[in-house]
């Protein structure tokens, strides 16, 4: 049976893991928005309604907050990435067209990840410590060696056409990169809002039909798997705030 003192222990615990988790959030919010160099300790306590010494109890330092907060995100998109490399009840072609909706819609919706790590790149290309490694070894290492052995299964099952995987790679994610990294450009070029949610309904339907005429050996079945992926996958709620920023990009 528990002790008084043993209840208060477990009880301390928990107030002291919510703490955290508040900081973290608070924290998670500051830095993606202001990057890391325009992050205030103070303005993160106060959003996360402690006290500023809590902050440094709880990560001694701006960097190991900052460093706490990369690595909670990363094991948030990491998990997300790997519950679909992981289905086991479907095919690798099935897995990649699930894959290419997830990364386009993770762009979409999960704009904290995505501004951290736009920052980081600055942060790495004008020579400056960063938080890349983190990211690097938490998400991009583990989802890349997921994606290739998925690949080279749909190959070798003769699922998917026989090509680099790397290229497939490539041609299934990088344009829904491009399409969001140029979102002035293609204000100027279309002749409509290239990010109205009807717009981005349908260049999301559009990604996975494409993939399923594409890299599959016969089209009739990934035409299907792109049908019954995109039934089963409607499109995500954004949030007020993702919604204002795309209307502004």
């Amino acid at each position: 049976m528990e002790t008084d003192t043993q209840l208060g222990t477990i009880g301390s615990s928990d107030r002291s893991a919510e703490t955290r988790a508040k900081i973290l959030d608070s924290a998670l919010r500051e830095f993606s928005t202001l990057g890391f160099a325009g992050a205030r300790m103070d303005q993160i306590a106060s959003t996360a309604g402690v006290n500023k010494a809590l902050l440094y109890y709880h990560f001694d330092s701006k960097e190991n907050l900052y460093a706490a907060a990369v690595e909670m995100i990363s094991a948030k998109i990491r998990d997300r990435s790997m519950a679909v490399f992981l289905r086991k009840d479907a095919s690798p072609g099935e897995r990649l067209l699930r894959s290419a909706l997830d990364h386009f819609d993770r762009i979409l919706t999960q704009g904290e990840f995505q501004n951290l790590m736009q920052q980081e790149m600055m942060r790495m290309h004008q020579g400056q410590p960063g938080a890349m490694g983190i990211l690097v070894k938490r998400v991009f290492s583990p989802i890349q060696a997921m994606y290739e052995s998925m690949v080279r299964e749909g190959i070798s099952s003769g699922e998917l056409i026989n090509v680099d995987w790397l290229q497939l790679h490539l041609a299934a994610l990088g344009a829904n990169v491009f399409y969001f990294l140029v979102a002035p450009v293609w204000r100027m070029l279309l002749p409509f809002e290239p990010f109205a949610p009807e717009v981005l309904a349908e260049r999301r339907r559009s990604v996975v039909e494409f993939l399923g005429q594409a890299v599959f050996t016969d089209r009739a079945h990934g035409a299907e798997l792109a049908a019954k992926v995109l039934a089963g996958s409607p499109m995500p709620e954004m949030s007020a705030e993702r919604k204002v920023f795309w209307e502004k990009r």
